[in-house]
């Protein structure tokens, strides 16, 4: 009788506890959305011309007057340029070849590794066996490789940073369509007569939401470190393209003076890849706790 009437009381306590990790747990969304929102805002508030150059504001310390009445918030660099208008600009990049690498790596994964997992046999096979001898290349240096080749643009740094980061997505896919060709409602509707195909899109592919998703998360973080190490290098977007990489790589010959060039925009995106890797780690562990239910 004791533990009855405690039972409530270790119930209502749960709860409690919850609500109490609740704010904190937002925190990464809250951090990513302020990112995007500054990618989409910022540089609609902030005239930036990576072009141009003004000599007389090089290398101003942070809150520093220009040579035009204005304030550098966060400094200048080398050339004179805003470094404040330099991050925002950068988080527009760093977003757009996210999602979009994100997206293409997805769509691509997402239905070859569908198509392996339900219909196996030769299909199956053959796929494995791609995604096998795929992997063993390293994708960041095959994507230095193809981004060094051709001409800089966004679009060569989607589509090289695409170049194997769609495998991962079809892995995934592949599994947990191994596992729900089995299910009875797939069965049932094969012995309804159902095509294979409108069995695929209408009682597979939506049960792989919940882990593309949460791998979706993850990927993206690493896309953006990708490209920013690409921009580091000098390779993949043109000069006239706002890069994180490219501002830090700027920096580099000033670390012991003007420490605020390379400084700044390294955390403005360790901040970013580390918000993105604990929200993935949410998601994960968010459909991990609702399968196992």
């Amino acid at each position: 009788m004791a533990d009855l009437a405690t039972a409530p009381e270790a119930l209502s306590a749960v709860p409690r506890r919850a609500r109490r990790r609740g704010p904190l747990s937002r925190i990464p969304a809250a951090v990513v959305g302020c990112y995007l929102l500054v990618a989409l805002v910022g540089p609609l508030l902030i005239h930036y011309d990576p072009v141009h150059t003004s000599l007389d504001d090089r290398l101003l310390a942070p809150g520093s007057r220009t040579s035009t009445g204005g304030t550098a918030w966060l400094g200048t660099d080398g050339l004179g340029r805003d470094l404040l208008a330099q991050i925002v600009y950068g988080a527009r990049t760093s977003v757009l070849i996210g999602v979009s690498t994100v997206a293409l790596s997805c769509a691509v994964g997402v239905l070859l590794g569908a198509v392996a997992g339900y219909f196996r046999g030769a299909v199956d096979a053959v796929l494995a066996r791609v995604f096998d001898i795929l992997l063993a290349f390293p994708a960041i240096l095959l994507a230095i490789v193809i981004a060094g080749a051709f001409e800089r643009s966004v679009l060569l740094v989607v589509l090289a940073l695409s170049a194997t980061g769609w495998i991962t997505f079809a892995r995934v896919t592949r599994g947990v369509a191994l596992s729900l060709r089995e299910r009875p409602w797939v069965d049932a509707a094969r012995v309804l007569g159902v095509p294979g195909p409108k069995i695929l899109a209408r009682h597979v592919l939506p049960f792989t939401a919940g882990p593309v998703v949460a791998l979706a998360t993850l990927e993206f973080a690493l896309v953006v470190l990708a490209e920013a190490g690409l921009s580091f290098l000098g390779i993949g977007l043109p000069l006239s393209t706002v890069s994180w990489g490219q501002t830090i790589a700027g920096g580099k010959e000033y670390l012991e003076t003007q420490w605020w060039i390379s400084t700044l925009p390294g955390i403005a995106l360790s901040l970013l890849i580390i918000n993105i890797g604990i929200l993935g780690d949410q998601l994960t562990a968010r459909y991990g706790r609702g399968r196992s239910d």
